[in-house]
């Protein structure tokens, strides 16, 4: 198992290789953060993360970029709890899950109604009407590949939302880091190139 701070070291010198860098990263919790399902195991269970989940969330806090939960989790109390009982927390942004206003949280205390088992394209437009972070700069990690190409393909509006959006087979891990941040920015020099052509 690797060191947390090297982890970081390695995270943060990925994201050195980038001239842009997303302004917000999303994280899906079951099987992308930590190895389980939340609905699974008890309160009084001992959480753990992935090997590299630490280390790559502690590299994007040190660059200032916000970091968001969205979970479809029909336990996130349970959910809630692991986070605090981490440490880890304090590291995001927002908490978006499906059924539980505890876990709905950002910066502003203003709250508002429970996502019902809605789709990830649901929770990223609570996402953006919270945070004012465009699509086009948002990184999404996940494990269930329903939600990858219910954000990328989903009918007109979400195929217009240009959130990148990466696949996550054992956890989020450096390589798929990586993977994620070359596709954002790619797709971000893509989109800024056809600007200017249209200009």
């Amino acid at each position: 198992m690797e060191d947390v701070e090297t982890v970081k070291a390695e995270a943060l010198q990925i994201m050195g290789v980038f001239q842009v860098l997303p302004r917000l990263v999303v994280f899906d919790l079951d099987y992308t953060l930590w190895p389980f399902y939340c609905e699974c195991r008890s309160k009084r269970d001992t959480p753990y993360l992935y090997p590299h989940a630490r280390g790559i969330l502690r590299a994007l806090k040190r660059e200032e970029i916000d970091v968001v939960i969205a979970s479809k989790s029909p336990t996130p109390d349970i959910a809630t709890t692991y986070l605090d009982k981490l440490s880890i927390s304090s590291m995001f942004v927002a908490k978006v899950p499906v059924l539980n206003l505890r876990m709905e949280y950002f910066h502003t205390p203003q709250a508002f109604p429970p996502l019902r088992w809605t789709n990830k394209t649901d929770h990223f437009q609570r996402i953006h009407s919270r945070t004012g972070v465009p699509f086009n700069s948002m990184l999404f990690f996940d494990d269930d590949n329903n939600n990858i190409q219910g954000v990328i393909k989903r009918a007109s509006i979400v195929s217009k939302m240009g959130v990148t959006s990466i696949l996550v087979r054992n956890g989020v891990n450096l390589g798929e880091f990586k993977e994620g941040l070359a596709k954002f920015s790619q797709k971000w020099n893509a989109s800024q190139n056809m600007q200017k052509r249209r200009n």
